[in-house]
């Protein structure tokens, strides 16, 4: 499995999370031309308050949010509107010694809380399960080095998100 899920919030299981996110991760991986099974994306299902204190511990922001990403690796493009760099994809040694392989090379980690994913799915009348394969899409397209903070930068990644998306039936969310 591309993805490893942990389930802090049962709700998360009951959604099918462990399915949306492998669908969502693998989805973002072709479209990118990229093998997933090189690589490994961590991925936990909390609720709004566990989700508050990593964005406060890790953006200095006390408040829930939807999807949270830690990239392992900086692939961000130097230039806006270009295209990240690529993951490294040679199997690397833990300090052990130990060949990572069977997991597949970390991409880095993901954290999606459940209050806000329902409210927002709610509050714009999309299904909640499409709603959450946007967010791992998105979050694994952060990964990646993707972006949304300059508008070029913006568009491009909105416009990776719609055309794989689209692949999975879910429609434009934007």
């Amino acid at each position: 499995m591309l993805t490893d899920t942990q389930i802090e919030d049962d709700r998360w299981a009951g959604a099918g999370l462990i399915t949306l996110a492998e669908g969502a991760c693998r989805a973002t991986l072709d479209q990118l031309g990229l093998d997933p099974d090189l690589y490994a994306v961590s991925l936990l299902g909390c609720d709004d308050a566990r989700i508050a204190v990593l964005n406060a511990e890790f953006r200095g922001k006390p408040v829930p949010t939807n999807v949270l990403s830690w990239p392992a690796q900086d692939l961000a493009a130097e230039e806006e509107g270009e295209a990240p760099y690529v993951p490294d994809d040679t199997p690397q040694d833990d300090p052990f010694g130990i060949e990572v392989e069977e997991e597949g090379i970390a991409l880095g980690d993901i954290a999606i809380a459940w209050e806000t994913c329902a409210r927002e799915a709610a509050e714009t009348g999309k299904p909640f399960p499409d709603h959450v394969t946007h967010l791992v899409v998105h979050g694994t397209l952060h990964l990646l080095g993707y972006d949304h903070l300059r508008d070029k930068d913006a568009t491009l990644m909105e416009t990776i998100e719609v055309a794989i998306l689209g692949k999975l039936g879910v429609p434009d969310p934007y």
